[in-house]
């Protein structure tokens, strides 16, 4: 009997699904409560850094995707810089721990994708200054 080829999934400590990592936090928000807006979540997200690169990972351009619904559920796609990064197990529930703790966020999902693969081309002008990518 062969054994099948691990994915970058079977070495995540959080677990995965056939889309690929999720993490999540939080919980539903109570009735009546008003959902945080965008700017508010995405400075939330600019508090996480890389650890191996001095910016944040909205700078870095891995969010992909940032949704939030009337009742204060966000979903997130993000990516790494590489497939190999030694934090990609972590990084997920990072980001999901700390929106979940913004006030009018209720449930986080975070899901680790990989199409588009990341380039420097996401990265904002702030990002680029940091690391003198000009």
């Amino acid at each position: 009997m062969t054994t099948p080829d691990p994915t970058l999934t079977d070495f995540l400590p959080r677990g995965g699904d056939d889309d690929g990592f999720v993490a999540t936090a939080g919980e539903d928000l109570p009735e009546g409560m008003p959902a945080a807006v965008e700017a508010v979540v995405i400075e939330a997200v600019k508090t996480v850094y890389d650890p191996e690169i001095p910016v944040n990972l909205y700078d870095l351009g891995l969010i992909y995707r940032l949704d939030i619904d009337p009742r204060g559920n966000v979903d997130i796609d993000m990516t790494l810089t590489a497939p190999a990064c030694p934090v990609a197990g972590e990084m997920p529930g990072q980001v999901a721990d700390t929106v979940a703790a913004v006030d009018g966020v209720g449930t986080v999902t975070v899901r680790l994708v990989w199409d588009p693969p990341w380039s420097r081309d996401r990265m904002s002008e702030d990002a680029r200054l940091a690391l003198d990518l000009f």
